[in-house]
């Protein structure tokens, strides 16, 4: 058995797709996985199972859409690939929470880091991003967040195959799935 995080993209966003945790956790649930658990409202779920990649991720998002009748778009990291992440991040990202926002982007294959930091367009004084391990590390200045070239990200066609969560978020389900394996 496998310990996974699925991260799914695009529920509980702005109105859209809503899902309850709970209703979330009992369709993983029920579906045979174990050791479910699910972390805070943007979709994001710990389980257990045996199988690969490609093939879980197919059969999960058939399982959302035909649970919550929505286009389900899922992104699936093992233990391995989840600590990489956290571990590969830039020397000193997440040091400064109160001076940047941090951001991992998920890349949903076969979707590169190369790809989405061209789209990125990242504003001097303002963005940094850095690919890593099929994620794209990205901080930007609070201050001038709204300058930021990652909101002009979501008009591009590679956003839709991409799912974000702050820094804290992703080492804290590093840390969930520690303790889940």
């Amino acid at each position: 058995m496998t310990t996974w995080l699925a991260l799914l993209r695009g529920i509980n966003v702005g109105g859209r797709n809503r899902i309850r945790m709970s209703d979330l956790a009992a369709c993983f649930e029920e579906a045979g996985y174990t050791d479910v658990r699910t972390y805070i409202q943007s979709g994001n779920v710990i389980f257990r199972a045996r199988g690969e990649r490609p093939a879980l991720t197919e059969t999960i998002e058939r399982m959302l859409a035909d649970a919550f009748d929505y286009d389900a778009t899922v992104e699936l990291r093992d233990l391995a690939a989840m600590r990489s992440v956290v571990e590969q991040a830039p020397p000193g990202f997440g040091s400064e929470p109160d001076v940047y926002r941090y951001d991992v982007l998920f890349l949903l294959p076969p979707l590169a880091a190369d790809e989405v930091l061209e789209a990125l367009t990242p504003k001097a004084g303002v963005d940094i991003a850095w690919p890593g391990p099929g994620v794209v590390y990205h901080s930007r200045l609070i201050a001038r967040a709204s300058q930021s070239g990652l909101t002009r990200i979501v008009a591009h066609p590679c956003y839709r195959r991409m799912t974000v969560r702050n820094w804290n978020t992703t080492s804290r389900l590093l840390a969930l799935m520690d303790v889940a394996d």
